[in-house]
């Protein structure tokens, strides 16, 4: 029977800084890890396992080579969303509250307020690196902040799905005599041109993971400096 061993975890000083995360101090996986070691660490409790699930469950995103694009590019994923998607909202916010108009139910409801609540939560969190600040070490498995802060975009997530399914509803009349509905054959097109846009950007992250551990930027570091770095800290 085939036996599988699960990849060996590292404490921070082991890792090179790049990968060090503020109040984080075990549980990393190996920067060279393989192919196969990447896939057996998602089923076993490292620092990143409820990240990996809550990303993989809702949805996907991509991590790259350089942490600083990284940082700035996954929050724009969240940021672009969340200003593009709510444009609608703030338009009708702006009518209401510039011009005079009132402000009832249909302008702002509840799921709306509980998606901005979410977002600004999610926000708070990736910044702050609570609470794992206050408690360094405690929190390296369950709590610390990035898993809320996944946990967070989800249900912020659920709540603009709520939101603009009321939004429909309420307004259903009003679009049915506006522009025709988009057809089959308009849905299909979109959904190609979806897939092949991610398609090519999984093509592209993936070109830059074949080539050898020994040109990427950050892994000129090893373990022992990391290490002597954290001793001397």
């Amino acid at each position: 029977m085939l036996s599988l061993k699960l990849p060996q975890l590292l404490q921070v000083h082991q890792v090179p800084r790049v990968f060090w995360e503020d109040g984080i101090m075990s549980g990393y996986r190996r920067p060279t890890s393989s192919a196969l070691d990447c896939v057996l660490s998602s089923f076993q409790m490292t620092n990143e396992t409820v990240n990996i699930w809550t990303h993989f469950l809702p949805t996907c995103f991509l991590e790259l080579e350089s942490p600083g694009l990284s940082k700035v590019l996954r929050t724009a994923a969240f940021a672009y969303p969340f200003l593009f998607d709510n444009l609608p909202l703030f338009y009708r916010l702006g009518l209401c509250w510039g011009r005079g108009h009132s402000c009832g139910q249909e302008a702002l409801n509840t799921s709306h307020g509980y998606h901005l609540f979410c977002a600004l939560l999610t926000g708070f969190l990736f910044a702050s690196h609570l609470p794992e600040r206050l408690a360094p070490g405690r929190f390296d498995y369950i709590g610390h902040s990035h898993q809320l802060f996944h946990i967070c975009a989800v249900l912020g997530t659920h709540f603009q799905l709520e939101a603009v399914l009321a939004d429909m509803g309420s307004r259903r009349a009003w679009l049915a005599t506006q522009e025709p509905a988009l057809g089959l054959a308009g849905t299909v097109a979109t959904l190609v041109l979806a897939v092949a846009g991610n398609l090519l950007i999984i093509a592209a992250f993936t070109a830059t993971l074949l080539r050898a551990p020994s040109t990427c930027p950050l892994l000129q570091s090893g373990p022992l400096e990391g290490g002597t770095q954290a001793k001397q800290q």
